[in-house]
């Protein structure tokens, strides 16, 4: 089952995740406004003189202050986050007071000499180099000195407040050291005595190693706070990836692949239509207990419960070879993509408010590394692994085998054997369900819809995708199905299956269902 989080989630709480991912993106912004716009205009930046950096602010005045937006954002960005600080409950009250007040004394001096030097200080660079040098020397320690060591400060504030709060780790603890100190440095040289001051390019350099330590220090802070509301859970999409291979590329897939913070930097990203041409979609079902799957659905939609009572479900997994699977808008391009082995365990769902029906996916695993990270990281519905190996082979006679190995990876397993057989009679809870086979493929075969949940968002998402696959394109099959992933849901439930030759697929949307 799911592991609820130890605290309730407050809009407190979205408050500050959002702050943390504005200022880790606009940090990040800022740091490449500096590198791109900025240094070749500033103190031990790129220029070999100061007339050149008068020069260089004279020629291009936009570029200057374009080069300094970021930065004007990181303090809004800063301030934001001290605000909700202040607001988060679990969040010592002492330090975010603290720090929503050194917040507020760094954005003064910092903002006053940013807006005069984009103005004034352009204004001078164009008619006087002499008078422009004497106001940077009076602007740039308002903003890299006094700002940045009360900005210091701050941080030294948001330190105190997630290690007090329980956001924390080891590695934080070790990172903030260099951090600090290093952040530290610069500040004191720039308020130092002109005669002890170190070179500019010096107090640059420990800037430059500061912000991205920074950058690493937000990243990380912001995945332990996403995390306290977002814990690992034993299936769909927030249960842990392993890759099945070692290395160097496969330990930063599961980074990513595990990371709160990059699915939550991808999730404002659009959806794309996505277009395949798959063949082989074998379909092993079971008819199980309500009961043994009702753990399985996400907070916000429930179970489609069959027969008698409601006291059985359907719980399917399907197996097909993509065809040059990839982004519809390629066209004709799209046929040089390759065309992984997919499989998607499913049970079918409803979302009681909307009246909507579907599918929700428990797992879902691919042989293509990058379409499964693509796949997990943006779209809400698809909790995607990566196979080992796998393959969907038919052999003359029309024998289809199956075959899943995650090796050491989280996908699941499956080594199957089936043949062409006659449609069965349905027995037993099957027949109570439907009637004949025919009735079973037209409840199970045209699910055009994936569902999942995100409580803490409170909605419903829907992919609404197009299969258009006949009944009478259904082929029996029977034969020997051996999967420990299977068999840990369904138990000792035989299944019922068949096979589809070819199937046009189409992603058209993702839509979401808010709550009341």
């Amino acid at each position: 089952m799911s592991t609820t989080p130890a605290t309730t989630y407050t809009p407190a709480d979205r408050a500050l995740e959002r702050a943390l991912l504005v200022n880790f993106v606009v940090h990040g912004l800022a740091l490449l406004s500096m590198a791109a716009l900025l240094l070749p205009a500033l103190p031990g930046g790129t220029a070999h003189s100061d007339l050149e950096r008068v020069a260089v602010v004279a020629a291009h005045p936009w570029r200057f202050r374009l080069g300094w937006l970021p930065w004007q954002l990181c303090a809004l960005a800063d301030l934001a986050l001290a605000v909700a600080l202040v607001r988060a409950r679990w969040i010592p009250r002492p330090a975010a007071v603290a720090t929503l007040a050194l917040t507020l004394v760094a954005v003064v001096p910092d903002q006053l000499a940013q807006g005069l030097w984009i103005t004034r200080g352009v204004a001078l660079a164009r008619v006087d180099a002499a008078a422009y040098l004497a106001f940077e020397r009076w602007a740039f320690p308002l903003t890299a000195g006094y700002g940045a060591l009360f900005y210091t400060l701050a941080a030294l504030g948001w330190t105190w407040c997630f290690a007090r709060g329980g956001a924390w780790t080891r590695t934080l603890t070790w990172l903030s050291f260099p951090l600090w100190a290093t952040m530290a440095v610069a500040v004191s040289a720039a308020l130092l005595p002109p005669s002890l001051r170190p070179p500019p390019g010096f107090v640059s350099v420990a800037n430059a190693v500061g912000f991205l330590l920074l950058q690493v220090w937000l990243g990380l802070v912001t995945e332990r706070v996403l995390l306290r509301h977002r814990p690992a859970e034993t299936h769909g999409r927030l249960a842990p990836w392993r890759h099945p291979s070692g290395g160097p590329l496969a330990r930063l897939a599961d980074a990513l692949a595990n990371s709160r913070l990059f699915g939550a930097l991808l999730e404002p990203l659009p959806e794309v239509e996505m277009r395949s041409d798959i063949t082989d979609v074998v379909y092993v079902n079971y008819l199980v207990p309500a009961a043994r799957v009702e753990h399985l659905v996400p907070p916000g939609l429930e179970l489609q419960r069959l027969g008698p009572g409601g006291r059985w479900a359907l719980f399917s997994f399907l197996t097909y070879q993509h065809g040059h699977f990839g982004f519809g808008l390629l066209g004709p391009l799209r046929r040089l993509l390759p065309s992984p082995v997919q499989t998607n365990w499913r049970i079918h769902v409803a979302d009681p408010r909307t009246g909507f029906r579907g599918i929700y996916f428990v797992t879902n695993a691919v042989t293509s590394t990058p379409v499964a990270l693509g796949a997990r990281l943006l779209t809400e519905a698809m909790p995607m692994h990566v196979l080992d190996r796998a393959a969907v082979v038919r052999d003359a006679d029309g024998a289809v085998r199956v075959s899943l190995a995650p090796g050491d990876g989280s996908a699941p397993d499956c080594e199957a054997t089936l043949r062409p057989a006659a449609a069965p009679a349905l027995e037993g809870p099957w027949r109570e369900c439907w009637g004949e086979f025919r009735d079973f493929l037209a409840y199970c075969v045209p699910q055009d819809r994936a569902m999942s949940a995100q409580p803490l968002r409170g909605r419903v998402s829907r992919q609404e995708i197009h299969l258009g696959i006949p009944v009478e394109a259904c082929e029996p099959m029977a034969g020997e199905v051996v999967s420990r992933a299977a068999r840990a849901i369904v138990g000792d439930a035989v299944p019922l299956c068949f096979r589809v030759p070819a199937v046009k697929f189409s992603f058209a949307i993702e839509a979401h269902d808010h709550a009341g």
